[in-house]
């Protein structure tokens, strides 16, 4: 009896041990490699040195754009996860109805998430091109424009270029983590509240935002990583021009490495990064468990 009672108390650890030796071999342990990387000396070759303590750190945060990177990361996650989660719950919203063709589109949507990001920013860097682009043929062959417009004038209209492409290839994630949400709970509810009176905006307030909080919360808190750590669409678009105006701290941050060869502050915005993206995510979690518990 105790010998059941023993194996069924260490069967589900047994049944993880796999996937927790994963993750320590993948992940903790690289990430222990780049927490040792950032107090030490790493020279251009790539061999570490001796202990620095938190010398790579202040290389890394003195340096002239330091500010302009950290302010271009927030504007660069807060515009695509707001917006793309805001258009993302309107596609979701719209692709729960029923109507013809349905399945089409929502096969349509899944698009650009399924395709590179390499090639989605290759093609709208095709798109906006001043030359030969698609978009200044177009409006000029509809009587818009007489002239072709340059639509990479200065590094802020081709941050919000690449802000804007961000937001295109994140809605289709957003609108499927949120359908899911809204497929997964019965139509008494919405039946319920139409008995009850209730309209389109108390309908959507009271009961659907309430039932697709978790999703909202998974896709948001994904959203946040997977945008904060996005590397092609501002290395193919811009790569950081000029001066390192449109960069953000991932693109910086490879710059610093492997460009100019400065591996210890490198490193160091890597941990920084990682700090962040822990504190951020952390929080929002909280706040939505605790929004959740009040309701």
């Amino acid at each position: 009896m105790n010998s059941i009672l023993i194996r069924h108390k260490w069967e589900p650890y047994l049944w993880l041990l796999p996937s927790i030796l994963l993750m320590t071999i993948f992940v903790i342990f690289p990430i222990g490699i780049v927490f040792k990387l950032s107090f030490s000396e790493i020279s251009k070759a790539g061999i570490v040195g001796a202990f620095t303590g938190l010398e790579n750190f202040r290389l890394a945060i003195t340096d002239k754009v330091f500010g302009t990177v950290m302010l271009n990361t927030l504007y660069w996650v807060a515009s695509v996860v707001i917006l793309s989660t805001l258009l993302g719950f309107i596609v979701a919203m719209a692709l729960n109805s029923s109507f013809h063709g349905r399945k089409i589109a929502r096969s349509i949507v899944v698009f650009p998430w399924a395709t590179s990001l390499v090639i989605q920013a290759s093609i709208w860097n095709y798109i906006i091109n001043f030359e030969y682009g698609n978009l200044n043929n177009i409006l000029m062959n509809l009587g818009i424009l007489k002239d072709a417009v340059n639509w990479r004038a200065s590094y802020q209209i081709e941050f919000l270029w690449e802000c804007g492409v961000g937001i295109f290839v994140t809605i289709p994630f957003v609108s499927f983590c949120v359908l899911a949400g809204l497929q997964s709970f019965d139509d008494a509810y919405y039946e319920a509240a139409t008995v009850d009176g209730a309209g389109f905006w108390n309908k959507l307030t009271k009961v659907t935002l309430p039932l697709v909080r978790p999703s909202l919360t998974v896709s948001t808190v994904l959203n946040i990583i997977y945008v904060f750590n996005s590397f092609p669409i501002i290395y193919t678009i811009t790569k950081g021009a000029p001066a390192n105006k449109t960069d953000t701290m991932v693109t910086y941050l490879y710059m610093l490495a492997f460009y100019d060869q400065r591996k210890g502050p490198a490193t160091a915005l890597s941990v920084i990064g990682f700090v962040i993206l822990c504190i951020v995510a952390g929080a929002y979690m909280v706040i939505s468990m605790r929004k959740d518990e009040t309701l």
